[in-house]
């Protein structure tokens, strides 16, 4: 039998990183996609080339588009990202580091290379506990557009493909997401968090991304591999 194919989204982050190694653990020929979208930490690409190489992947590619177009993020246009934040003020309201349809544009990325790879799985890091409030992380959405995409395809359409759109982070925290990563040896020293890292990639230790990647390590008891310009925001636990 030929092993099953599954598309991975690999943004270089921790959680990315994290899934590719799930996808891995269940016997998946990882393809990975990565998206140079006009995202002023862009150093997360190298990151996902470091990834998946460190992984083996059977393929990655990076396809670019410019949301810079649209702008309306911290992460995609002259926009400050903010720094300093604790855990109250991250569970309200959405921060300007959304980025419009995001993931929506990236699953549609995902859904047309699984189709042609002739591919029923896509996997997304998405999760719904520590997610800085982002809409399009929510089961939701994850729900709604698996759904939309077995209308979508010709694939689909014609009975050759019932895509399942794979979110093993969705109900896990940082620091739980963090374990499981530890346990199947991924490398957190080549992964990439920060919305805004020095050119040489050297994460900012104040942004929302940091602050979580941070707290997760400290409840497990960890150091985080990577080295920052600030000391990290005190975490309570």
């Amino acid at each position: 039998m030929s092993t099953q194919k599954a598309v991975v989204l690999l943004s270089g982050g921790l959680d990315s990183a994290t899934i590719l190694a799930i996808a891995r653990s269940q016997g998946f020929e990882v393809s990975a996609l990565s998206f140079s979208y006009g995202q002023r930490h862009s150093w997360e690409l190298e990151a996902a080339r470091r990834v998946a190489q460190a992984a083996g992947v059977a393929d990655h590619r990076i396809a670019t588009i410019d949301l810079r177009v649209f702008g309306g993020s911290a992460l995609t246009a002259d926009i400050d990202v903010p720094k300093g934040r604790g855990s109250d003020e991250m569970e309200h309201g959405i921060p300007i580091t959304y980025v419009p349809a995001r993931n929506t544009i990236f699953l549609s990325f995902a859904l047309a290379w699984a189709e042609v790879l002739g591919s029923s799985d896509i996997f997304i890091g998405v999760n719904a506990l520590d997610y800085s409030g982002y809409p399009d992380c929510r089961p939701e959405f994850i729900e709604a557009f698996e759904k939309m995409a077995n209308l979508a395809t010709k694939a689909g359409v014609e009975g050759q493909q019932r895509l399942k759109i794979h979110v093993p982070l969705i109900a896990l925290s940082k620091a739980q997401i963090i374990r499981r990563g530890i346990e199947l040896g991924v490398d957190y020293s080549l992964t990439s968090s920060c919305y805004d890292p020095a050119k040489d990639g050297t994460p900012c230790g104040q942004c929302d991304s940091c602050f979580l990647r941070q707290k997760g390590f400290r409840e497990n008891s960890l150091e985080d591999p990577l080295r920052y310009q600030d000391a990290p925001n005190q975490v309570s636990k």
